[in-house]
Parts: C-alpha cells; structure tokens; sequence
C-alpha cells in the first residue's frame, strides 16, 4: 500500500513529474506528450496530504503506468475505458486484495470505516469492492 511520500517517490522513479497547477473543476489531470513524457496536474485544494491528495496522485499516476490516455474528441465509452484503467491502477496500488481481506477479518467492513482505514474516499473504496468481487469498478451496478 503506497502512502503519499511513496507515490511522489514513485513518480520521481517513473520519471513522471508532479506540477502544482489549478484545476478547480477537476482537482488533477496527467498528459502525456508525443515524445511520451507523463506529467501530472494537482490543484493546491486535492493537496491535502491525505485521503484526497492520495487518490488524486494514484489516479493519475494510473493514467501515465498504464498508458491510458485519451482527448476531449474520444468517445465516451473510450474514455471511461481509460478511466477504468486508472482506477484500477489506483486501486491496486493502495488497497490491496490482501490488505482488504485482512482489514474485513478485523471487523472493517462498513464502507466508511474500511475508507477511513485505508486513507481513501469512499467513492474510491466502492470502487475496490466492486473490483475485487465482481472484477470491475462500476460501483453504480453493485450500490
């Protein structure tokens, strides 16, 4: 499970340079240029060191790992192809299968409680459920 002084650790060994950058609407985004240099936006309001700054920074960094990319000219199933993409990256990287399992043991397992646990939104932890019992991350399915 990565913290976020090991995200930024990561990206720095990716070289995937992190820029602060407003994005109100959003909170973040990552680019990739046609030479394939990955750079990750954060807006100073996800830049929290918690929860939030951690699935902002995992997602994008999801983004750039598994080269899913797209533009404003895509079409929406392409898109949430490569958002799905992300989020699994993401998912993986700070909720793992394992962890999930052994946090469920303890006796975690409201949503709020097993988000609190692992430092992720709630929206982020649906999305794990979903992927880990049932393969995909459409918590709109499955809540």
């Amino acid at each position: 499970m990565y913290h976020i002084p090991a995200l930024y650790t990561f990206a720095d060994q990716q070289n995937i340079a992190v820029l602060d950058y407003p994005l109100p609407q959003n909170g973040s985004m990552s680019i990739m240029t046609d030479s394939g240099e990955c750079f990750i936006g954060m807006d100073p309001s996800v830049k929290d060191g918690g929860k939030e700054e951690r699935v902002h920074l995992s997602h994008e960094l999801g983004h750039c790992v598994t080269g899913s990319f797209y533009n404003i000219h895509a079409a929406i199933d392409c898109r949430q192809r490569h958002e799905n993409r992300a989020d699994k990256w993401s998912i993986q990287a700070l909720i793992p299968v394992e962890e999930l399992d052994d946090a469920i043991a303890e006796g975690h397992t409201q949503l709020w409680d097993l988000a609190d646990w692992f430092g992720v939104t709630e929206a982020l932890m649906k999305k794990a459920v979903c992927y880990y019992v049932h393969g995909n991350v459409a918590d709109d399915l499955y809540f």
